[in-house]
């Protein structure tokens, strides 16, 4: 790797979060168009902010109170989850990201877990899968919603575990992959909350782990880059979703590491700071966040461990006795490339 084009530009992604909370907690900022524009995503921006902190080794970089003051303030009370902004009904992603919050600043007696419980289990189908709301909309997604928040949360045996799994194997297409609900495409996203929800339920076993692995390999592209499905354009999103399904299948090494990493750091803004979806394109902290975690499962130096499986930092998950048995690369102290190409390992392991 050259020595400045390949550097994570701590300093300005840090100095970039801070100027997005900000935006997120001062009252003057409501005035502002753009401010209402992303009101749905608040919640979420939050999360993502703090967890790409953490991961940096800034964790303070934001300020503690204001960010459970604004958590709180988003409560639902006749729900009785979160809603992304304050008076927006509760929503099971809102729900969950308020939950990783308040987890990671130590803050989850504000919660009241019972109500939050019986929010989430409300949202089961009787075919197993999750809503996301009272409107009822499914996804898978919303399933890993559920089960990472019980897991988080302590309450994991109130949950109807084999309808839960049943839905998911339901999911599973041909390649190996899994789509957002049945008959639905394979889609990087999508194995990702399948895989970490089963993951965290101990039933990995009822996926198909080399035709998967062999699916989310492909997912690389001659750039280095990502993309969640094929023919699909490189996205440094998908340096989390399908790192995350090969470090719980074990199989990480089957990306050129390399070359990845190179791909993500060229999508950093060297001016103001962040990273965007891919080289040229404005930053958000949406890809800010899944890029640096990306980099943190590649071993890049100076990073914090992430846990690929909740998404949150790994000392944290492991400290609360939920660790799971997925495999990151080694970190790193230096800027050495990996001596095996992908190729090598792939016909290695096939070999034996």
């Amino acid at each position: 790797m050259s020595h400045e084009k390949d550097l994570l530009l701590v300093p300005l992604h840090v100095s970039y979060i801070q100027n997005l909370g900000k935006a997120c907690f001062l009252q003057h900022n409501k005035n502002d168009l753009m401010y209402h524009l992303t009101a749905h995503l608040r919640m979420n921006a939050i999360y993502w902010g703090l967890t790409a902190l953490c991961t940096m080794g800034h964790p303070e970089a934001l300020a503690r109170d204001e960010m459970i003051d604004y958590v709180m303030s988003c409560w639902d009370e006749e729900a009785g989850g979160f809603g992304a902004h304050p008076d927006h009904d509760a929503h099971i992603l809102s729900t969950l990201s308020a939950i990783q919050i308040l987890v990671t600043q130590d803050a989850i007696e504000k919660l009241d877990i019972d109500r939050v419980v019986k929010f989430i289990l409300s949202l089961q189908q009787p075919s197993g899968v999750f809503a996301g709301d009272s409107f009822g909309e499914i996804d898978t997604r919303f399933s890993y919603i559920a089960v990472n928040a019980l897991s988080l949360l302590g309450r994991l045996e109130d949950l109807d575990v084999d309808k839960t799994v049943n839905y998911i194997v339901q999911c599973r297409n041909f390649d190996g992959g899994f789509g957002s609900r049945v008959g639905a495409e394979s889609h990087a996203g999508q194995v990702f909350v399948c895989c970490a929800a089963l993951t965290i339920l101990d039933r990995l076993d009822v996926i198909d782990t080399p035709t998967l692995s062999w699916w989310l390999a492909e997912r690389q592209l001659p750039n280095g880059g990502l993309n969640g499905r094929p023919e699909k354009l490189e996205d440094v999103c998908y340096s989390f979703w399908v790192l995350s399904s090969l470090s719980m299948l074990k199989k990480l090494h089957y990306i050129d590491s390399d070359k990845l990493t190179s791909f993500i750091l060229s999508a950093q803004d060297p001016e103001g700071g962040g990273i965007a979806d891919r080289p040229g394109d404005m930053p958000d902290v949406f890809h800010t966040h899944f890029g640096v975690a990306g980099l943190s499962l590649l071993g890049y130096p100076g990073l914090v461990d992430i846990d690929p499986v909740f998404c949150m930092p790994a000392a944290l998950i492991e400290k609360k006795g939920l660790r799971k048995g997925w495999q990151a690369l080694e970190r790193r102290t230096g800027y050495e490339k990996s001596s095996a190409t992908v190729e090598n390992v792939l016909e290695s392991e096939h070999a034996t």
